[in-house]
């Protein structure tokens, strides 16, 4: 019986499905002089079939349906259709002449699907090259050019189509260097909308031989047309990863000025000029975020450590303060706080009582800093680090200070503080 149903399956096949130039010519004629009900019934009876999962049955009504009007149930058809010629392609009781039937029509079925449906023409297309690349095992450049087809009509369509795309290409890059720029290119887009998917990375390294090697391909990529900002952010994110700051300033200048209200773009070249130590220019530009982002927590963090770097240690207690003031349980700033604290007492003092008030303050911060998060190990670390380095009860007594007194922190290097600490 199942002999008999897969050969009434042939047949519906042959007779049903034409070369497409026949075909859409077929479905030409057809629009105008179809009687509605009867594409309602047929329609009706493919969809009964395919709930029941009767594809033998389904498929040639639903193949009547195209052909009689491809469009009226273009939402619903096309997508039920290549489910059912999926489902008894891959099924094993599915005898192999249908098999090789629907093969022989699988192509047809999706240009009508792609004329016909709009909407899904990038999906229909992505489908096309993938059937045609492990179904059919078509030429690589018509394959390829399925895929970059679909890829016109959507650049959003899946990550999956991308990836079959990028393996064509490097199965092709060793002998054609035009293919392994393709796949770079491929793979770099890849990871730039998928910064934490680790395969696109992996990729990318599997086709140089370094990472050195790909910032010269893309430098010279964009070198070679200066204007595309594709091209300069590819070069730039793929310099900074490798820790070639001072050769991203360059493209992430001309970014930031071919586009002025990109975020990313101004906060990649702050940090590039943080890791070439132009601090000038990284405070100039951290400041430039804020101006744009005036509600964004870590750019006065970042903010207040480039003062830090220049030695301004007011200034960066600022920024670190504002930060901390605009998310509530962030224990971060008030720990870079803490470090100010400590950084002055090791640079200006002798070691004497005043040099030992400060250490006291960061110690007092480090603990604000803990109690605001408690997952900040650091700022425990900091005041079990710094225990033997803070007043003792004899540095206190023989000065007459009692429990509870307030002392102001003085001295030449701490004018800028401003604090007290109270006895314990």
């Amino acid at each position: 019986m199942k002999r008999i149903m897969s050969l009434l399956g042939i047949s519906v096949f042959l007779t049903l499905t034409l070369n497409s130039a026949v075909y859409s010519e077929s479905i030409s004629s057809n629009l105008t002089s179809v009687d509605s009900m009867e594409v309602v019934t047929k329609y009706s009876l493919f969809s009964e079939y395919y709930k029941n999962k009767d594809f033998n049955s389904a498929l040639p009504y639903g193949w009547e349906v195209i052909q009689l009007n491809p469009e009226k149930f273009s939402k619903w058809v096309y997508g039920k259709m290549e489910d059912a010629l999926w489902q008894m392609h891959d099924s094993a009781d599915t005898a192999p002449e249908v098999k090789k039937a629907i093969e022989d029509t699988i192509l047809s079925f999706y240009d009508i699907a792609i004329k016909y449906n709009s909407v899904e023409k990038a999906y229909y297309q992505a489908r096309k090259a993938f059937v045609a690349e492990t179904w059919l095992e078509l030429p690589f450049e018509e394959v390829t050019a399925m895929y970059e087809k679909a890829i016109e009509y959507d650049p959003n369509i899946s990550t999956y189509y991308y990836n079959h795309l990028g393996q064509l290409y490097k199965s092709k890059a060793e002998e054609d260097l035009e293919y392994k720029t393709k796949a770079l290119d491929l793979f770099t887009y890849l990871n730039d909308r998928e910064p934490d998917n680790q395969i696109w990375s992996d990729e990318l390294e599997s086709l140089v031989d370094n990472i050195d090697e790909l910032v010269e391909l893309t430098k010279k990529a964009w070198l070679n047309n200066k204007d595309d900002a594709a091209r300069a952010w590819k070069f730039a994110s793929l310099a900074m990863k490798a820790g070639r700051y001072s050769e991203a300033v360059e493209a992430l200048e001309f970014l930031t000025q071919k586009s002025p209200e990109s975020l990313n773009y101004w906060s990649q070249l702050a940090t590039a000029y943080q890791k070439t130590d132009d601090l000038t220019k990284a405070e100039a530009t951290f400041k430039k975020l804020i101006e744009l982002e005036p509600n964004e927590q870590d750019n006065y963090l970042n903010l207040g450590i480039v003062y830090k770097d220049k030695g301004q240690l007011s200034a960066a207690r600022t920024q670190y303060q504002k930060a901390a003031s605009l998310k509530n349980g962030w224990g971060l700033p008030i720990y870079y706080e803490g470090l100010l604290y400590e950084q002055a007492a090791r640079n200006c003092g002798s070691f004497n009582f005043e040099d030992k008030l400060v250490y006291q303050l960061a110690v007092d911060t480090y603990r604000k800093a803990a109690n605001t998060d408690p997952s900040l190990t650091q700022a425990r670390d900091r005041v079990s680090a710094l225990s033997s380095s803070v007043p003792t009860k004899e540095d206190y007594f023989f000065r007459k200070y009692k429990s509870g007194t307030s002392i102001p922190i003085s001295g030449n290097c701490y004018g800028w503080i401003g604090r007290s600490i109270s006895v314990p």
